[in-house]
């Protein structure tokens, strides 16, 4: 049990999980109830059987919704797997694989594949690439702007005959920086090559439409947006080459094996609809209180913005404050915050145990003196006007304490 009141404490921590949405929880209820009783909804979703039967027809119909949601054509676009990981890691390595083997089979001649990628994307991209790398691939790591953007014609310089696979986040986790990503999509098909986007930070805080996008593949996850942990999905466009990772049951059409979690699944359509439905209304709301972080948190000397982000602007999420605090390391910073009530990060919830620097702040020239001094602050839809105004006045005390 936790040792602290969670109705007296401020969550700031957002973008690494958001608490579980009360559609989310309505969806999943039946799937709670214990005994002969959980049959009606609870079986196996490969079974024959009524109660298999049942399951496969609750799967389909999260699998209609999250397509909708997402802007696919079909609904059997769409893959679930365990997590966003997962999904960035089939991605990655599905598709490239399967494309480099077409292309070798159409007579590709001395073909040395490659794939592009950025220095800022997560870690369950950059890992895929690298092992892409020491399979042979060639890998290159686009560097973005200092304000972390991806420009299409720096993407244009690097493409090549041989490029089979793009990778480009359509959000960052840490900064915030929204990526061109029709635009970038265009530029890799325009070089024969397929295009990839992990869009977990930007479903429900910015518009996602993987159909105008024109992407070829997307990795989403359920926590981010209310869902339950250890379901996600990978939108897959019809006739995108792929060679399944997770491999032995055939399930998902035979993309990725192993028995569904339908209550996932269930938990996770219900989500994102409530996200997607209130994405506009949302995003209004939350730049506001962003703003207002931003113009409270600069009023302190020892405080710089880590990305100029403009009053109102939608090229950044709504949802994430990012800052660099001078004198002070970012996990003595998360726990005194954490004393005083209020939960927030330094980055990324996935290298929060690291005392190294984030290699997106490297990517953005950022030296690892002021690295250190990370701070990420990320709202959602339980965040309120007070729990603003209580974490800047808090941050005196924070910043002075001795």
């Amino acid at each position: 049990m936790p040792s602290f009141d969670a109705n007296d404490y401020v969550y700031l921590d957002w973008a690494a999980t958001a608490p579980l949405c009360e559609e989310a929880a309505q969806a999943m209820a039946p799937y709670q109830v214990p005994g002969r009783a959980n049959l009606a909804v609870g079986g196996n979703a490969n079974s024959l059987h009524a109660p298999g039967r049942a399951a496969f027809a609750a799967l389909e119909d999260a699998r209609r919704s999250l397509a909708r949601d997402l802007g696919a054509s079909r609904p059997d676009e769409v893959v679930f797997t365990s997590g966003a990981t997962e999904a960035d890691d089939a991605a990655v390595l599905g598709i490239a694989r399967a494309a480099a083997a077409e292309r070798r089979r159409g007579g590709a001649g001395a073909f040395i594949p490659h794939i592009v990628t950025t220095a800022v994307e997560h870690d369950a991209v950059l890992a895929p690439a690298k092992r892409l790398e020491a399979e042979g691939f060639r890998v290159t790591r686009l560097a973005p702007n200092r304000q972390g953007f991806v420009e299409p014609a720096a993407l244009q310089a690097v493409l090549d005959e041989d490029t089979v696979l793009v990778s480009v986040q359509a959000a960052n986790s840490e900064v915030g920086s929204i990526q061109p990503i029709a635009a970038l999509a265009r530029a890799a098909h325009g070089a024969g090559a397929l295009f990839h986007t992990d869009a977990v930070q930007a479903l429900g805080k910015a518009p996602v439409d993987v159909g105008a996008w024109g992407v070829d593949a997307a990795s989403f996850s359920a926590h981010k947006v209310g869902g339950p942990k250890g379901v996600g999905a990978l939108y897959l466009r019809a006739r995108t080459p792929f060679e399944a990772q997770a491999i032995g049951g055939g399930q998902e059409s035979g993309r990725r094996s192993g028995t569904q979690n339908v209550a996932g699944a269930a938990g996770f359509a219900a989500a994102a609809h409530a996200a997607c439905s209130l994405q506009e209304r949302e995003a209004a709301r939350l730049r506001g209180l962003r703003d207002r972080l931003y113009a409270g948190l600069s009023a302190h000397g020892a405080v710089e913005a880590t990305v100029d982000v403009a009053p109102g602007s939608a090229d950044f999420l709504p949802n994430i404050v990012h800052v660099l605090v001078r004198g002070l390391e970012s996990e003595t910073l998360i726990l005194r915050f954490d004393l005083r009530g209020f939960g927030v990060s330094g980055g990324s919830a996935c290298s929060s145990h690291s005392l190294a620097p984030s290699h997106v702040l490297h990517a953005l020239g950022i030296d690892d003196d002021r690295a250190h001094g990370a701070l990420r602050i990320s709202m959602g839809r339980g965040t309120t006007e007070e729990d603003v105004s209580a974490f800047l006045g808090a941050v005196a005390g924070v910043l002075d304490w001795s």
